[in-house]
């Protein structure tokens, strides 16, 4: 009888950590890296801190989930390297120095860098308040690893409210989607607002997309348009806006694109809508 080969079993370690948002230290003698703003796997694993050291040598305590990060699911140790960054372009590199029940140091082996945010800055605005089963949390991570500057929760008459327990977890899928995509200028997610919040902002001279079905398709619409680095793109609810909500847009001077033959669901419709200006403006 032939021998019967088991298939090992890994269990499935999934980490997101829970960081709450709060304001971040500004360094005002920091230097400029050129090349930090493109980050490639391989290099030392990089956990959030609100605050970094100041100079080389410096030393700040890490605790909560990111210690538990660092300690019991890469089971790092004292003397192994790894990147602090704190969500406003600040980043550092260092070692942890002394590990403890409650927390672990980190000191510093040279001076902080400042990285300048990317030039690119699309501001989502979308209805995904009434958005089940982790699609919302779905919407943000995915909108924060493309680089948008911020989302906005948008509230319709057919998706009128979002929890403030929702609110706080976004939050946290933003800090740890920014963490597993090395960005290092954590994406703002800005106050809910309603239609009629929004359309000082439509106003405004940069340019404004509002997706909708059966419109100019996307990549017709943007030809009449000179690249811009900047903007804001609205997505509507499930049932989309109502019409007197959709006119009100346009009319605050919105340009209406389509997202081709399929109806899309609202974090769909964002997600492609986001990607395809973001690598128009990088074009």
């Amino acid at each position: 009888m032939e021998a019967l080969l088991a298939r090992p079993r890994f269990p499935h370690i999934l980490s997101r950590p829970w960081l709450k948002s709060s304001t971040l230290r500004a360094f005002s003698s920091l230097s400029t890296p050129p090349n930090y703003s493109n980050q490639s796997r391989g290099g030392l694993p990089r956990f959030f801190s609100e605050a970094l050291p100041l100079s080389k040598g410096g030393v700040v305590r890490v605790q909560g989930d990111e210690f538990w990060h660092m300690t019991k699911v890469l089971r790092l140790d004292t003397k192994d390297r790894v990147e602090l960054f704190n969500g406003k372009g600040g980043l550092i590199e260092g070692c942890i120095q002394r590990i403890d029940r409650t927390g672990l140091d980190f000191v510093a082996l040279e001076d902080p860098k400042m990285v300048l945010p990317q030039t690119t800055q699309w501001h989502v605005f979308a209805a995904f308040g009434t958005l089940k089963g982790g699609r919302a949390d779905w919407l943000v991570e995915k909108c924060t690893e493309l680089g948008a500057s911020s989302v906005t929760p948008l509230l319709t008459e057919r998706s009128p409210s979002i929890s403030e327990n929702r609110v706080d977890r976004l939050q946290r899928v933003i800090l740890a989607a920014a963490k597993q995509c090395q960005r290092l200028h954590e994406m703002t997610l800005k106050p809910p607002t309603t239609v009629d919040g929004l359309l000082s902002t439509v106003a405004q001279p940069k340019l404004s997309f509002v997706a909708v079905a059966e419109a100019t398709p996307v990549f017709r619409a943007l030809s009449s348009f000179t690249k811009e680095a900047s903007g804001s793109i609205i997505v509507g609810p499930e049932g989309d806006f109502t019409k007197k909500e959709l006119d009100l847009i346009i009319e605050a001077g919105a340009c209406s694109v389509g997202l081709g033959l399929h109806r899309l669901r609202v974090e769909t419709a964002t997600i492609a809508l986001l990607a395809t200006l973001m690598l128009w403006s990088d074009s």
